[in-house]
């Protein structure tokens, strides 16, 4: 498809919603079908990646009922529109647990909208798996949290950049939110840690949807011009990176020359336009689409077969929604029950295959194993990987390189049963971080 930033899809609306709004904690059902939020931008900046994210819970939800769903019971999807809007997220979270009453909620992409719902599930009691990379610094007793922890996105590539290509100066760019901002402070403390002088760090934050990066793109390359390696660590989030990959495709900026190692672009991102200019800019993720296994070739075949086209592809966050979905059906069956306090001590410790070849494994902390990839882009919109962790790393939710972070640790298993425990003083700072 050549107009990516239209492809939003359509809402479906699974069950009518009351015009009264309840207020009580939720409750599992024991009888009738068991309801499955969904929450992701289908219309806005974020739609570009989270549209897809929809799709793949769906054909997640069908495939499950066709194996019989879930206690004997079929799921069924209620779908909502969050709108790249942080506070609606909050409010249509709330109308998903409190109305619709769902057992569970699948969504959120950037941690700004994961941040203005938190409140929600943690006041109902209920279940929300996130599904995207993240900086990390959280872990909250009623988040799964399936996509990737700095440990195993953020530090990796930049390990990768330093001793594999030998880059030297850093260009730490990001959309202007939580989710950059926290991840640059952490690798800005750990290029410091490894020797790189402050000078040699260029920090860039830019709005969400921003267009004009003519600019930035002649101060990266003024940047790199001073006789040292340098490379673009981005964190630029959503359908900014279109006219950013263009601008550096318009300035000459090659792959050989400034590397960009990407956290948010995956092959759905750049389905939509020519990735020849792109050619050897690398991204990290823990999955892509390229990787010949037999469980992501089961996958990927489903999933066209489900959305009905063969050039639709698949990206990490497709597969932490997968892994996520899985885990949360396995725990459900071994509580007996949908309810949520029941769910959360049920599946930690539970095991799920990736679609790499590993485990995915459920931890205290509420984060999960995953192998790290770094993938070059070819001229057709995929990754070649061309470096990989050797072991599953298990998700870290606090950072060893912020002084702050590194006493505390969470585990939400007796007798810590705490997201921030602080290792030093042997007290837990507070339930929701």
């Amino acid at each position: 498809m050549t107009d990516w930033t239209k492809r939003v899809g359509g809402v479906l609306m699974a069950g009518a919603l009351s015009a009264s709004m309840i207020s009580m904690p939720a409750m599992a059902q024991d009888e009738g079908p068991i309801k499955v939020g969904i929450l992701h931008s289908l219309s806005g900046t974020m739609a570009i990646s989270e549209t897809t994210l929809k799709d793949v819970m769906l054909m997640l939800i069908e495939q499950q009922n066709e194996a019989g769903g879930v206690m004997g019971r079929q799921l069924e999807p209620v779908v909502v529109d969050i709108a790249s809007d942080w506070p609606l997220a909050a409010e249509l979270a709330r109308r998903l647990i409190e109305v619709d009453e769902v057992d569970a909620v699948f969504g959120c992409w950037t941690s700004v909208c994961r941040k203005s719902v938190l409140p929600v599930f943690e006041e109902l009691n209920s279940l929300l798996f996130y599904p995207v990379q993240y900086e990390g610094e959280e872990s909250q007793r009623n988040v799964f949290y399936t996509g990737a922890s700095p440990n195993q996105q953020a530090i990796p590539a930049v390990d990768y950049l330093m001793n594999d290509e030998g880059v030297e100066r850093w260009v730490l760019a990001g959309t202007d939110y939580v989710y950059p901002q926290t991840t640059n402070k952490i690798l800005e403390q750990y290029l410091l840690d490894s020797g790189v002088a402050s000078e040699d760090i260029m920090i860039n934050y830019t709005p969400f949807g921003h267009s004009d990066w003519q600019t930035i793109v002649s101060d990266i390359v003024a940047f790199g011009s001073e006789g040292k390696k340098t490379a673009v660590v981005s964190t630029i989030n959503g359908d900014a990176n279109v006219p950013f990959y263009r601008e550096l495709a318009n300035q000459g900026v090659a792959a050989e020359d400034i590397p960009v190692v990407a956290f948010s672009v995956g092959e759905e991102e750049l389905s939509g336009f020519d990735t020849t200019p792109l050619v050897g800019h690398l991204a990290a993720w823990n999955y892509f689409m390229s990787v010949e296994t037999p469980e992501n070739e089961e996958f990927i075949a489903a999933w066209q077969g489900f959305i009905g086209s063969e050039d639709r592809v698949t990206n990490d966050p497709m597969e932490a929604h997968y892994i996520g979905f899985n885990l949360w059906v396995d725990a459900v069956e071994a509580a007996g029950t949908t309810d949520a306090d029941a769910v959360i001590d049920a599946i930690v410790g539970l095991e799920t295959p990736n679609l790499t070849g590993g485990t995915a494994t459920m931890l205290a902390n509420h984060h999960i194993t995953k192998p790290v990839l770094i993938g070059e882009i070819q001229d057709d919109g995929q990754f070649f990987v061309v470096w990989e962790t050797e072991d599953l790393v298990p998700g870290d939710a606090w950072s060893d390189y912020l002084p702050e972070s590194a006493v505390l640790e969470a585990d939400w298993t007796a007798p810590i049963n705490c997201g921030n425990y602080n290792t030093e003083t042997e007290t837990c700072g507070g339930s929701t971080e």
